[in-house]
């Protein structure tokens, strides 16, 4: 891998100030030396060129940013660097539908026929929004097949598709399910979805540096990602990506972001009642509630829980559901996220006040970004 070049952690004051934390949440002097025992030894053993790192606490975030924004590159990542983020890409998603039902333009309980008339009488057609947002519209693959592209080849996806389970009754984690979600959304909202992000959620939490597509002005802050074999990689078009996966940001927005999702604050009331639905556990898998966009975890303590939680075979393998626990007060949030050159996660205790978010421009294994940011977080407390 290219050397780390390790620069030293800046701090600053969160736009939208968290509500004060208790004094073990403020991190102490030796948070530094806890971060980079947690994310050298990932960058080394995985041979990842770069990375932006985030840690929220006590109404304040540092950041902590390592090595180069391409494999083989020179330039230096910072909190400004943009990333590929992938499937974190769904909170996103998830915010942006649950603000459009606090606005009456959608239900989440609507059918997804009534917001899209041509799958009127096919088994999706009659999958709610919110079985769509959280996986359980009846087992949608995990991808679109290659040759479905443009609105009518969606159409004909969804149309004939021939559900393997009963809707509401399975988990199979799935793009073309939340994409559908995020593609019906903009539709309620009068948009297409780029737009409805960057015209409707991105300046209300006022996310300067995020986006669907990167402008061409912007293109020289853009991470290069880091393909199998070492060459510069960056996502390709898909169906409905740009709802699914298709977010780029940088560390300081995304932390930016995960603030507002912890409390709320500089938010009016319509978002802050979203950011809430998002969190509110529709079912139990295994060790897992899949709430709208995060996973929720009752013990942010039990590592063992949340690598089940974000395994491989959590991701792949339909999982039969089970009603939803009661969320404990101390709730345990994460997201994983990942393209073709790039890994993110993203977690949070919204009732402690602290979180952390990290930005790799290279897809490594969830187990190693789990254990990272449990270390950091272990810390914290």
């Amino acid at each position: 891998m290219s050397p780390a070049i390790k620069f030293a952690a800046s701090s600053l004051a969160l736009a939208m100030t968290l509500a004060s934390a208790p004094a073990w949440a403020q991190g102490g002097p030796h948070l530094e030396a806890v971060v980079d025992a947690a994310i050298e030894p990932v960058m080394t053993e995985h041979d990842v060129p770069g990375m932006a790192v985030a840690v929220l606490s006590g109404g304040e975030v540092r950041f902590f940013n390592y090595g180069v924004t391409a494999p083989e590159g020179e330039e230096p990542v910072s909190q400004n660097t943009i990333f590929e983020v992938g499937s974190v890409s769904k909170l996103f998603t998830a915010t942006l539908a649950a603000y459009a039902e606090e606005r009456g333009r959608l239900a989440l309980a609507d059918s997804a026929a009534q917001h899209m008339p041509q799958i009127e009488g096919s088994a999706i057609g009659t999958a709610s929004l919110d079985q769509l947002g959280t996986y359980a519209a009846g087992g949608l693959p995990l991808q679109f097949p290659d040759e479905v592209t443009g609105e009518d080849g969606l159409v004909a996806f969804y149309r004939n598709f021939d559900p393997p389970f009963e809707a509401g009754s399975h988990r199979l984690y799935s793009n073309p399910s939340i994409g559908l979600l995020g593609y019906l959304t903009a539709r309620a909202l009068g948009e297409r979805f780029d737009m409805a992000m960057e015209r409707t959620l991105m300046p209300a939490f006022g996310l300067a540096d995020t986006f669907v597509r990167v402008p061409q002005a912007r293109m020289g802050e853009y991470a290069w990602g880091t393909s199998r074999d070492g060459q510069a990689i960056r996502v390709t078009p898909g169906a409905l990506d740009s709802e699914a996966y298709g977010i780029k940001t940088t560390a300081a927005d995304l932390a930016r972001f995960v603030a507002a999702q912890m409390e709320g604050t500089g938010l009016d009331t319509d978002w802050q009642a979203a950011v809430r639905e998002t969190r509110r556990g529709r079912y139990t898998v295994g060790p897992m509630t899949q709430a709208l966009g995060w996973e929720r975890y009752d013990d942010a303590e039990d590592l063992d829980a949340l690598l089940e939680g974000n395994s491989t075979e959590m991701a792949l393998e339909p999982q039969e559901i089970a009603a939803p626990a009661e969320a404990p007060a101390e709730a345990f949030f994460n997201k994983t996220g990942s393209t073709g050159g790039f890994g993110a996660y993203v977690a949070m205790v919204p009732a402690r006040g602290v979180a952390v978010v990290m930005l790799a421009n290279r897809n490594y294994p969830n187990a190693s970004r789990v254990e990272a940011a449990h270390a950091i977080l272990g810390h914290l407390d």
